[in-house]
């Protein structure tokens, strides 16, 4: 083991939307700061890959097994990269509603109110979108929070196939909105990320330092237990501990969650911050539903999302839960979470050569359904035998069910207006499984009461002064829109934090 002669004032474990966002903020401060990556960089040509590759091999997926409640192992799709999730998301950044941050009633229990409002993170929101280069429009969406400024640029024009279907969708009284998207303006990368907004910034500043390939194993307290004094990561075939004034964890919900717990010690038997014994609980992620429809003239494949109908958020007439986001899936041949669960395309995959699956998916439209979960402390990740176990059983089925059998009724209706698409008696969908882990929420929740919480509202933890936890871990609940602008809004916000922390 080797311990390594410098020191930093902070360490942040992790690349992703948190841990890339908050390394951008705190550069510009002249402090020492250490970034710790996994993965390596990845090659452009495996980014946002687009053509039937995607579905005949398992991409981005980990190098490794977890275990579901029923102890069968599955390969997380969860990228280890510079740039975390980032870089093989559809880059759909979108402000939680402002009603999300309060205590809303679904059909099974309630969601739980945020520490902080909407209106705390707006100005953060704001920054988020200009980092990261959001393509948007704030008109039109009647769930759309108000916003202190526009973004940045206007949004993309949609696929040609999609503007008839986006008027059939207003000739019903629906709002369809563009989606904002994160994208650099640039041919050969045009898809923006964490390490394209976060990390190259970042490095412009001699004070910051990467490592990649390099997986921190655990955290080591002083003897009194109340701080990190010691980051253990395996760096290639070494092993070096590296010490800080400050450590973030940024590896994601669950890996974060597992790091805590795999650091225990005698002052912390049940793991780091585990004092309310709720880490690594309250796993959370969306119910996902993709619904294909059949079009009636072929398309490249490669298109981006870029309608979002939010319509059904809040619910309807017939239902008063809320029931969840739609928006479009873009081109098939690049959606990699389509490609995880495609209905009808599952089997097919495995049988059908290269350009008989390619024509399946250029002749269709997949929409995805998004809801919400509520928390529930009995789904959780933790170690048992060495294995990491994913023990997550979903709920507020119904809610999704009815924005699954709606949306679909909306279809039906666009089909008698529109050209674009075929008449389709039936319409293809499929689940996405548990090994799409890539909006994984709330194992390490945020609050005001340590015995209902893991960290304080800075998302410092409550039993460890110098430890945080910027990624997914830190949300009490789980909205029906993705989570990567809350999480780096969120990062620039803790980043304002730790700036004021380091004047001290």
């Amino acid at each position: 083991m080797i311990i390594d002669d410098q020191h930093y004032d902070i360490i942040i474990v992790g690349t992703g939307a948190g841990g890339g966002t908050l390394a951008q903020k705190l550069a510009p401060t002249g402090k020492r700061i250490l970034i710790l990556e996994r993965g390596d960089r990845m090659a452009l040509s495996e980014q946002n890959r687009a053509d039937v590759d995607v579905f005949k091999k398992e991409r981005y997926h980990a190098p490794e097994q977890w275990y579901d409640q029923e102890g069968e192992p599955f390969s997380p799709q969860t990228n280890y990269a510079v740039g975390g999730n980032t870089k093989v998301y559809s880059a759909t950044l979108m402000r939680m509603r402002d009603r999300d941050f309060t205590a809303v009633p679904h059909q099974e229990g309630i969601a739980p109110e945020w520490p902080f409002q909407y209106a705390d993170l707006e100005p953060y929101y704001t920054a988020a979108e200009q980092l990261y280069q959001v393509h948007g429009d704030t008109q039109g969406d009647p769930t759309e929070p108000e916003h202190s400024d526009g973004y940045p640029f206007p949004a993309i024009e949609h696929e040609l196939l999609m503007q008839p279907i986006i008027k059939g969708l207003s000739h019903q009284g629906l709002n369809p909105t563009p989606l904002p998207l994160s994208l650099t303006r640039q041919d050969d990368d045009p898809t923006g990320d964490s390490e394209v907004f976060g990390i190259e910034l970042a490095l412009k500043h001699d004070n910051v330092t990467l490592k990649t390939s390099a997986q921190v194993v655990a955290l080591h307290t002083d003897p009194s237990g109340k701080a990190i004094k010691g980051v253990q990561a395996e760096v290639g075939s070494q092993t070096i501990i590296f010490s800080a004034d400050i450590v973030v964890l940024a590896c994601g919900a669950v890996n974060s969650a597992i790091l805590l717990l795999d650091s225990a010690n005698d002052r912390h038997p049940q793991g780091l911050a585990n004092s309310s014994d709720l880490v690594g609980r309250h796993l959370m992620k969306q119910k996902l539903t993709v619904i294909v429809e059949k079009a009636a003239v072929t398309n490249s494949g490669e298109f981006p999302r870029t309608v979002s109908v939010n319509d059904f958020y809040w619910g309807n007439r017939d239902y008063e839960y809320p029931m969840g986001h739609i928006e479009n899936s873009g081109g098939l041949l690049q959606d990699v979470i389509f490609a995880e669960s495609p209905p009808l395309l599952s089997v097919l995959a495995q049988i059908l050569p290269g350009a008989r699956l390619k024509g399946l998916a250029i002749n269709s439209i997949g929409w995805w359904a998004q809801t919400g979960m509520l928390p529930d402390p009995n789904n959780r990740v933790q170690r048992q035998k060495g294995k990491l176990r994913f023990e997550f059983e979903p709920n507020n089925f119904e809610a999704h069910d009815r924005l699954v059998y709606q949306w679909i009724e909306v279809l039906k209706r666009v089909e008698l207006t529109t050209d674009t698409v075929k008449s389709n008696s039936i319409f293809p969908r499929g689940e996405a499984p548990i090994s799409v882990v890539g909006y994984q929420l709330g194992t390490c929740r945020m609050g005001t009461d340590p015995a209902t919480s893991v960290l304080d509202t800075h998302c410092r933890t409550h039993d460890i002064d110098n430890l945080y936890v910027v990624d997914g871990s830190f949300f009490p609940s789980c909205p029906a829109v993705g989570p990567a602008l809350t999480i780096m809004a969120n990062a620039l916000r803790v980043g304002d934090h730790l700036c004021d922390r380091l004047k001290g």
